[in-house]
């Protein structure tokens, strides 16, 4: 197994980086950052993930957002009710339904040179509307003719779906509204039209499991509107059979369109949540169906912070930031802190090369 070279790493944001939404929320997670060049520098959308604070023997918190009174309201449910799926999820005796214990928003950060935070802006984008009441989780940015889009995952008691907002200055966003019904996550777009059309690669997650989890490639008129669906990448190794799924936007680099991806080792049989590592792909310039070359787990946990959190052994690519002849990725590690890993562009191009497909 071969694996990148890291050429500068630190852990940028902590959950005590941050106070609360609320006087009786507290922050747990800090984690999975959208992240884009911006003004000369770098502008940083990060997943702030909070939990009551009061706690009770006999009950779980379960929190959401009140749209009438537009805060985060607590639901608490008997304990003898609830049947733990893993540290984030609960589902209920009576209805099979799950909830999150714990709600996220994003916030607004700005860096000077891409590897120390200068600024926390008060901008922040929160639940809004019933299809986001449990939450908005895991930006990812994309720049398309000056405006800066980005997807997210909207939670609701509808399911896991993937929404659509825009900004052009991270101070107002505006919202577009669902892109990718439940169950689907991890979608992120091209940052330019291909023949005429936008696309996206996207992960649905359906309740019958006809086959291993897998990647798709969509396209689109208007950003709004997606069909085409194609099959794009299934996992297949011992490092990506539990979950497979796009990271960073792709970013066009000599020979093609590089994306960052993620894979999660969890088999059936196991419990817990397993490990997540990143791996690369090189994908055809014009045909983005077609993979030219892929590197599996060259990003694996390593560092305490990687290693030690609310979920262990997780990293999780969702920023890319070109930075002269490397790559800055940012990126979730543990579900608790957001971390940055400086890679040489031209060492990614070698592996690649090496992984060549000789078609």
């Amino acid at each position: 197994m071969k694996t990148l070279r890291r050429l500068f790493n630190k852990c940028l944001l902590r959950p005590s980086d941050f106070a609360p939404s609320q006087d009786d929320l507290e922050v747990i997670g800090t984690f999975n950052p959208g992240a884009v060049a911006f003004h000369g520098g770098v502008v940083i959308l990060v997943r702030v993930a909070e939990q009551a604070k009061e706690r009770r023997a006999s009950h779980t918190a379960l929190p959401r957002w009140d749209t009438r009174l537009k805060r985060v309201v607590i639901d608490w449910e008997k304990n003898s009710e609830l049947r733990p799926i893993d540290v984030r999820v609960v589902r209920g005796n009576r209805d099979g339904l799950v909830r999150l214990t714990s709600i996220s928003h994003l916030r607004v950060l700005h860096s000077q040179d891409g590897k120390t935070i200068g600024s926390v802006a008060r901008a922040h984008f929160a639940p809004e509307t019933e299809l986001e009441e449990f939450g908005v989780e895991d930006p990812r940015i994309t720049p398309i003719d000056g405006t800066f889009y980005f997807t997210y995952v909207a939670v609701s008691r509808h399911g896991a779906a993937t929404a659509l907002a825009s900004t052009k200055d991270f101070h107002s966003f505006l919202r577009h509204g669902i892109v990718f019904p439940p169950e689907n996550k991890d979608v992120v777009l091209f940052p330019e039209k291909i023949e005429g059309h936008y696309l996206a690669l996207h992960r649905p997650n359906a309740a019958t499991p006809f086959t291993k989890p897998e990647m798709w490639l969509a396209s689109s008129p208007d950003l709004t509107h997606w069909g085409q669906h194609h099959h794009f990448l299934g996992g297949s190794a011992a490092w990506d059979i539990g979950r497979i799924g796009a990271g960073t936007p792709p970013m066009r680099l000599p020979g093609g369109w590089l994306e960052i991806y993620h894979g999660n080792n969890r088999r059936q049989e196991d419990s817990g949540i397993g490990e997540y590592s990143g791996g690369l792909l090189l994908v055809d310039g014009q045909q983005p169906q077609r993979i030219i070359a892929a590197a599996g787990q060259v990003f694996l946990p390593e560092t305490d912070y990687e290693r030690d959190g609310f979920v262990p052994n997780v990293v999780f690519p969702t920023g890319i930031v070109q930075q002269e002849e490397n790559l800055l990725i940012y990126y979730g590690a543990a579900d608790t802190c957001s971390a940055i890993v400086e890679f040489s562009m031209l060492e990614i191009l070698n592996l690649l090369k090496s992984e060549e497909n000789p078609s």
